[in-house]
């Protein structure tokens, strides 16, 4: 089995059962954001304490790999401190989800990371 078909795999098994995907009951931060082109929508829910994120959940409709990318970003911050969160950018989920940059699907990708971000930045 090739990478590209391991990533694909990856993909569909988030998408089909996205990890962290509800609305927490005790966050302290969140956000939202749509992205107009292809209806796909994010909303994110982070219980931060002492600058480490102690529980992220997620909520929202869309493809594949959005839902896939936002499922795989909360496993990986989960336990992070936010200093670490906020350097995340759209090259590391890209390599997370097996696709190259300026990928047509590449906004669908990264909207989950711009969502975080939004919910950092209104803290």
């Amino acid at each position: 089995m090739s990478s590209e078909d391991l990533y694909k795999k990856n993909i569909i098994e988030h998408y089909k059962n996205p990890r962290n995907f509800s609305k927490l009951d005790d966050f302290n931060l969140n956000a939202s954001l749509s992205n107009v082109t292809c209806g796909d929508e994010v909303e994110i829910f982070l219980k931060v304490e002492d600058s480490i994120i102690q529980d992220v959940s997620f909520q929202g409709r869309g493809c594949a790999i959005s839902v896939a990318a936002t499922s795989m970003l909360t496993e990986k911050i989960k336990g992070e401190n936010l200093d670490a969160v906020q350097k995340l950018n759209k090259k590391d989920i890209l390599r997370m989800l097996g696709m190259q940059e300026r990928s047509p699907r590449e906004k669908c990708g990264v909207l989950g990371l711009e969502v975080l971000h939004k919910a950092l930045k209104d803290s």
